[in-house]
């Protein structure tokens, strides 16, 4: 090895000491979040909805949390028509998804839900459309007659996307969504709502979209000032099912599960 010189010496020090202040002052600032301080994300969400967690799945943690899976993954029991007491085509289970393969109609849950948190992937192709629907009550001609709709959309391709309040997140035609948030067609998008005494949350990839409560003044203008004024039930049970939309168009959801709030 070559001798170095003691100028050169001092030289690789300084820019040492240099090198190792930068790389703490950049570990410093990570550590810190966002300049703000409000999070950018949802702290909450569960390490299910971790990609590299199994699909479909429950952890011992959500489990003692009271999390209960509405899809298997292989077969869709607890699922059926609405209106119907039977399951109707056009719905499989297909690689681990509830997908939409055909012409069929909306299907709903077996059971009921008051004060819940949903939360569950979805995907989509080009243009297109889909819904969850909660506390859906049977009896209407069309489930949106009565539940409140949390649109899936993809927003550039499809003419929805161009107004907020029906775009991905949104509460169907009553409170926009803010953009920017749904992810590019073909990704999996994660979806959550909350519906504690009344009070709704829609997020969409941890971030809240929007905030709302049921039968408020606000939400009766709203509803007035809308197509659902034709429609006495809309919004008016206490407790209903969970839906997924039949709009026409290929979806894919999966991890879907939920916790009663008591």
């Amino acid at each position: 090895m070559d001798a170095v010189s003691p100028g050169l010496r001092a030289r690789l020090a300084a820019s040492l000491r240099v090198t190792v202040l930068v790389m703490s002052a950049g570990a410093a600032a990570a550590c810190a979040g966002p300049a703000n301080g409000e999070p950018a994300t949802d702290g909450d969400a569960p390490a299910a909805l971790d990609q590299e967690a199994p699909l479909n799945t429950l952890t011992e943690a959500e489990r003692a949390d009271g999390w209960e899976l509405l899809f298997d993954g292989a077969s869709l029991d607890g699922w059926r028509g609405y209106n119907r007491p039977d399951l109707p085509g056009g719905w499989a289970a297909v690689d681990g998804t509830l997908a939409r393969t055909g012409s069929g109609g909306d299907i709903i849950t077996d059971r009921t839900f008051e004060d819940f948190e949903l939360r569950l992937e979805w995907r989509l192709e080009p243009g297109g459309n889909s819904g969850i629907f909660y506390r859906a009550a049977e009896g209407e001609e069309w489930v949106y007659h009565s539940a409140p709709e949390y649109q899936v959309l993809d927003d550039e391709g499809h003419a929805d996307g161009q107004s907020p309040l029906t775009s991905a997140g949104a509460n169907y035609g009553l409170h926009p969504a803010p953009r920017g948030v749904v992810r590019p067609v073909g990704e999996w998008n994660e979806a959550r709502i909350v519906v504690t005494d009344g009070r709704v949350e829609h997020w969409l990839n941890g971030t809240r979209m929007v905030e709302y409560e049921l039968g408020s003044a606000d939400w009766q203008a709203r509803v007035a000032g809308s197509k659902f004024s034709e429609w006495p039930a809309y919004g008016q049970a206490h407790a209903g099912h969970i839906g997924l939309q039949d709009h026409g168009d290929p979806v894919w959801y999966r991890n879907i599960k939920i916790r009663v709030i008591e």
